[in-house]
């Protein structure tokens, strides 16, 4: 049986008028996702903090996150990043097209990789 191939460029079957979140790949140790943005921010006020360390890659589009801190970083197409796990952020605002790859895992497993 061969492997089933994916195609991130590919439209999901259903147009949403929220961003979609597809899982590409799950173990107990990491998840990757596909994001699929249509020009939303993360709602006024709200920020992601989460448990797991998160790698994000920016496919395609513009971007541009914001950080509790207070700093914000303008991301393009192939602009890749680590987010460290409670690091608080949220996406200010991205073009209509962003499209990202999202690895969340846990730094206790990266930290122990050569």
């Amino acid at each position: 049986m061969l492997p089933v191939v994916t195609n991130l460029f590919q439209a999901p079957t259903a147009v949403a008028p929220a961003e979609q979140l597809i899982s590409l790949l799950q173990t107990p140790h990491l998840r990757l996702e596909q994001i699929v943005s249509h020009g939303q921010p993360t709602a006024a006020g709200c920020w992601y903090d989460q448990a797991a360390a998160e790698w994000v890659l920016l496919v395609r589009g513009t971007a541009t996150l914001q950080f509790e801190a207070g700093a914000s970083l303008a991301l393009k197409a192939g602009d890749c990043l680590l987010l460290p796990a409670h690091v608080k952020h949220r996406v200010e605002c991205c073009s209509e097209d962003a499209l990202w790859l999202a690895l969340h895992f846990s730094e206790a497993v990266a930290s122990a990789t050569p």
